[in-house]
């Protein structure tokens, strides 16, 4: 997008989405927004606005800051982290290239595009317990993880906890 607090007051004034986080410390803007179901609970995100700086037009590489105005990725969720790693592996079996391997605070990713170039978030959500008491903290949280080779298909279950929430196992 153009300009972020526009599109935010759209969002926000217009649809009635409540902004739940920003990413900090980078070098472009982004926001997560999510919409309120009728009992009230909101998600980790339904929607992620960043900000196409005038330079970014002209990068070859993926990554999660905008290259364009326009679409920067879909995310594509899996019910349950065994079909994920399935699918993740199904991925590889076929070529696919993952471009970034990502552990969210409250997702694991696997960042792919397709052959127009569109980036693709592969994902399974991790239990609402973990990120509900800090969305903003469980959206800045990043563990990059290996993107070849037989360790691209590790998955942990050690999941840090945001908001001081206690989990049982």
């Amino acid at each position: 997008m153009r300009d972020l607090e526009v599109s935010h007051r759209f969002w926000t004034e217009i649809i009635g989405f409540r902004q739940v986080a920003e990413l900090k410390n980078r070098p472009f803007k982004m926001r997560f927004y999510s919409g309120v179901s009728e009992d009230g609970e909101v998600t980790h995100h339904d929607l992620a606005l960043a900000e196409a700086p005038p330079e970014a037009a002209g990068q070859d590489a993926w990554t999660m800051q905008p290259k364009r105005i326009g679409l920067n990725h879909v995310a594509i969720a899996w019910p349950d982290r065994a079909s994920w790693l399935k699918q993740v592996e199904f991925l590889q079996n076929k070529g696919v290239k993952f471009l970034r391997r990502v552990n969210h605070g409250m997702t694991h990713s696997v960042y792919i595009e397709d052959p127009d170039g569109h980036g693709i978030e592969v994902l399974y959500e991790l239990p609402r317990e973990i990120w509900e008491n800090d969305i903003d903290g469980a959206q800045n949280f990043s563990e990059r993880l290996p993107t070849e080779g037989a360790e691209a298909l590790v998955d942990t279950t050690d999941n840090p906890v945001f908001g001081g929430a206690k989990v049982s196992a």
